[in-house]
């Protein structure tokens, strides 16, 4: 092989090699970019969080899922994306930060803004399970035997376990006449119960009022609603024409409402100025504060509390505490001291946001801690059977005492 063969060879073998190398490194280099630059049908890849969040894992996760699923076909990347928004709100662990896909955020508008048929019952999430809050005077909910602090595991077959509230409350809800089937448990029964109720148009009450003895008035307040404050009005000028001196306010089963009524109610108790109710959020502060009506001011009074009071009873309850001295009696409240907010979003979806918190004039927080009560007094089965009300009971026997 002369020199002119031997160059020609070396130089071929170069090249290969060269050839090889640029190869290799062409198949190590796609296996070491960031999986977000493996993925090819997804728009707004980018963050624009201030904050440095890696998403290696996401995008991984995501790469693999489109690369490998063995349905590949069926892959639905816009319910991929809504899967992840929905468990991103998720990861939260607040059960009132929501995420409503546009079907869903439809029909949430629908519900809040049309008339219904349901049970009469306030639900909420209480250590992630599924709870009565409060059921409604006179509302089927009552009439079927439901009580504050029924845990709800099953609504007729649907397991509650991964229920948004929202959606819980849309498949208690239905046509006038149908009957829904609640598995419900309850701290003092052995094993869950199946309890069907007949929905009905809903009616909300707001006030009742009776004159007792011994110089006693009785108001229960069973929401705040926007009538709530005239109606308030209306119970006060029954106590003055009773000529009764103290005054029991029984927010037993009001699970809440508007703040601005609850606020209202507080200011016939407090002189102007006086804080009701404190609202932080995440760069600001906000003092709620009496409007001085005072009409209450000095008279002795006992506020009645229990699992069903909550948002702005508990507001009301924990401001005559603070500012007032009131007692409370009964049980330890449900403790839903959140505000929220519905943002829409593109596509037409919607994000119910909670976007601060309810504290006590004390700087006390309400949100899941509640308001334990000065007094606590239980209700058992044996009493509601009997028509007795121990928690009641208890409020005039501290009153008889008041001058």
């Amino acid at each position: 092989m002369n020199s002119f063969t031997k160059k020609t060879i070396l130089i071929a073998a170069a090249i290969l090699a060269l050839a090889a190398t640029f190869s290799l490194g062409i198949v190590v280099g796609v296996k070491q970019y960031p999986a977000i630059e493996k993925i090819t049908h997804v728009l707004n890849k980018q963050s624009d969080t201030s904050e440095q969040v890696d998403f290696a894992l996401f995008w991984d996760v995501w790469h693999r899922l489109e690369s490998n699923y063995v349905d590949k076909a069926n892959l639905n990347r816009d319910k991929m994306v809504l899967g992840a928004i929905d468990g991103l709100t998720k990861s939260l662990g607040d059960p009132y930060t929501i995420f409503f896909p546009p079907v869903e955020a439809k029909r949430f508008q629908e519900d809040i803004s049309g008339s219904f048929a349901g049970i009469g019952a306030e639900v909420g999430i209480k250590k992630g399970i599924l709870t009565i809050i409060a059921p409604l005077k006179n509302s089927p909910a009552e009439r079927a035997g439901l009580l504050a602090g029924d845990k709800v595991f099953k609504i007729n077959a649907t397991s509650t376990a991964d229920l948004t509230i929202d959606t819980a409350v849309g498949f208690i809800r239905g046509p006038k006449g149908t009957e829904v089937t609640l598995t419900i448990t309850r701290d003092s029964w052995e094993s869950a119960k199946e309890i069907k109720i007949v929905r009905d148009t809903i009616v909300i009450p707001v006030t009742e009022t009776k004159k007792l003895n011994n110089g006693i008035f009785y108001i229960h307040l069973f929401n705040f609603n926007e009538t709530s404050p005239n109606e308030f009005r209306k119970a006060l000028q029954e106590f003055s024409d009773s000529g009764s001196k103290k005054l029991i306010l029984d927010l037993r089963n009001n699970p809440g409402g508007f703040l601005t009524a609850s606020v209202d109610i507080a200011s016939w108790f407090l002189p102007a100025g006086e804080i009701v109710a404190r609202e932080k959020s995440i760069d600001s502060e906000t003092d709620y504060r009496s409007f001085g009506y005072r009409y209450l001011e000095s008279v002795p009074t006992v506020v009645l509390i229990d699992q069903g009071s909550a948002s702005a009873s508990e507001i009301l309850a924990g401001a005559l505490r603070d500012q007032r001295g009131a007692k409370l009696v009964g049980m330890k409240s449900f403790g839903k001291g959140s505000v929220q907010e519905v943002e829409n979003l593109p596509g037409g979806a919607s994000l119910k946001i909670t976007i601060a918190k309810w504290f006590t004039p004390n700087n006390y927080s309400i949100n899941e801690s509640g308001l334990d009560p000065d007094v606590k007094v239980e209700v058992t089965q044996a009493d509601i059977d009997a028509h007795k009300d121990p928690q009641l009971d208890k409020a005039v026997e501290l009153l008889k005492t008041k001058n």
